[in-house]
């Protein structure tokens, strides 16, 4: 009891993690209404408005989350991105409490949190709505909740443990990778211990149970998801050698953090302070084993780093104070402060679009998406998705208020990807167009509405796709936009069916 009253104290050391945690949500707060709605938004948008156990492409936690809070203060950019921010502060103050936890001092406390503020998947994750930033959340509560245990905690934490885990899986699969990192670490240490705890096994089960309707809704629906990961592994994701990946996460989580992390692995493994959490070590490597056997994208690594740069901390920490050489703390910190500043606009919409351009030429930077064909895009991913969404929809609207009132009583709006279609359904109704209807992923579940399709007015495709569904088949224009992912996408309006949307919509689902 009194371990978790110092927690809680407002000591000199919590207030300093509480003001990083501040800073923290304040730079995502002044920053993230830039550039517009990113693609997945409009995507979560639609599902929150479509609450299941689960979706083609995720588990439904952060869908059920984004309802709840569109009640209250509804889906402007503002309120959208409002829980990322706060996920990220939270994170901030989760690894400075590691830190801590870990026997860190000041210093190291703030290390770990200043290294995790400038780091840059954690700023672009924590900057706009979807299930990542509550991925970090999880496994930061999670790496804490299991530091409490190894320093000799209540076993009953495995109880709360479990909770994490189980709502982090409803949330996003990619919590089981720290599930099997944990068992790894649990057999391959004298943790193994914790197998003869019978609230290790209650915990587990808690996070089954709490899994289970996401099971559920899988068995129920053939297990879509399976086939989703099978074509994105094979179709989407951009392959890459182990040392190539391992080049792609150090970018993501800032270069300048590279001798942190890496200190934080030696420490866990060799140091003899730090061996009693050497679980931490066998937890990250076996994530990386796991992702490099599946060809991942290098950001779903990034939560592992949550546990290695607390222990960094602790590990630079302990060497300065050996060697005498306090006056590089300020130094460093100094560094990584200038460094994530630099880098920031990588990330965060802050500059003017063709400033940022002229800035990422001269830096020379541009991390990967992790997929196939984004080289000709003029920004990255993370930016380009958000380019031109209001352009796209009116000119589909001027295209639609142009048909004869016989065709548009008979149209159905189309799209051949989920954010298209999020964009049609959220952005659209300022022009008075009926919802669209796509194959991809969910939207596919969703159907091909009460319509046959007589006219099919679609974006994106090609002209040969519904030519096996039409006799007459026109491009009538072309979306462009210099910043746009979308840009090149061609508009068809399609007439003289040969089928009925309904006979031929469950042959063309796109699970992607």
């Amino acid at each position: 009891m009194q371990e978790t009253k110092s927690h809680l104290a407002i000591t000199p050391d919590n207030r300093m993690l509480i003001s990083l945690a501040l800073a923290t949500l304040l730079i995502h707060l002044l920053s993230n209404r830039g550039y517009g709605y990113f693609r997945d938004e409009f995507y979560a948008i639609a599902c929150s408005r479509h609450l299941a156990w689960g979706y083609v492409d995720q588990p439904p936690f952060s869908e059920f989350v984004l309802a709840l809070s569109s009640h209250v203060i509804g889906y402007s950019l503002f309120a959208l991105r409002l829980l990322p921010a706060v996920c990220g502060g939270l994170v901030a103050l989760l690894v400075g409490l590691m830190a801590r936890e870990l026997g860190g001092a000041r210093f190291a406390q703030a290390l770990a949190t200043v290294a995790f503020i400038i780091g840059g998947v954690y700023l672009a994750v924590d900057e706009y709505y979807s299930m990542n930033c509550f991925d970090h959340l999880f496994w930061a509560l999670a790496i804490y909740i299991l530091l409490r245990i190894l320093k000799g905690g209540d076993t009953r934490l495995w109880l709360l443990l479990g909770l994490v885990a189980g709502l982090g899986l409803e949330n996003k699969y990619s919590m089981g990778f720290f599930g099997i990192g944990l068992i790894v670490g649990l057999v391959l240490t004298p943790g193994r211990k914790h197998f003869l705890d019978k609230w290790l096994w209650v915990g587990g089960a808690l996070a089954a149970v709490i899994f289970l309707p996401h099971v559920l809704w899988e068995v129920h629906h053939h297990f879509p998801t399976a086939e989703f990961i099978r074509n994105a592994t094979l179709k989407k994701n951009l392959p890459m050698t182990p040392w190539v990946f391992l080049r792609e996460c150090t970018l993501l989580v800032n270069p300048l953090t590279l001798p942190i992390w890496l200190a934080g692995l030696v420490y866990v493994f060799i140091a003899r302070q730090g061996r009693r959490f050497q679980m931490l070590g066998w937890i990250f490597l076996t994530v990386l084993a796991v992702l490099l056997s599946t060809h991942s994208k290098p950001y779903y690594f990034a939560p592992a780093f949550l546990m290695l740069l607390p222990a960094g901390g602790v590990a630079i920490e302990v060497f300065l104070a050996h060697y005498h050489r306090t006056w590089t703390k300020p130094a460093y910190l100094t560094v990584l402060v200038l460094g994530g500043a630099l880098l920031a606009p990588m990330v965060l919409p802050i500059l003017p679009v063709e400033t940022f351009i002229r800035y990422q030429d001269i830096i020379g930077i541009r991390p990967s998406s992790g997929e196939r064909g984004d080289a000709s895009i003029k920004l990255p991913q993370i930016f380009s998705n958000r380019f031109g969404w209001p352009e796209m929809v009116a000119q589909m609207a001027g295209i639609y208020s142009h048909l004869s009132p016989e065709d548009k009583a008979d149209c159905v709006i189309g799209a051949s990807n989920y954010g298209e279609a999020g964009a049609i359904d959220f952005l659209g109704k300022q022009y008075g167009l009926p919802n669209a209807i796509s194959s991809h992923n969910n939207y596919w579940y969703w159907g091909p509405g009460d319509k046959p399709g007589k006219v099919l007015l679609v974006i994106g495709g090609s002209k040969e796709d519904y030519e096996r569904m039409y006799e007459d088949v026109q491009q009538v224009a072309t979306f462009t936009n210099p910043y746009a992912q979308e840009s090149g996408a061609p508009l068809f309006l399609c007439r003289k069916p040969l089928h009925t949307l309904q006979e031929v919509w469950p042959q063309i689902h796109n699970f992607i």
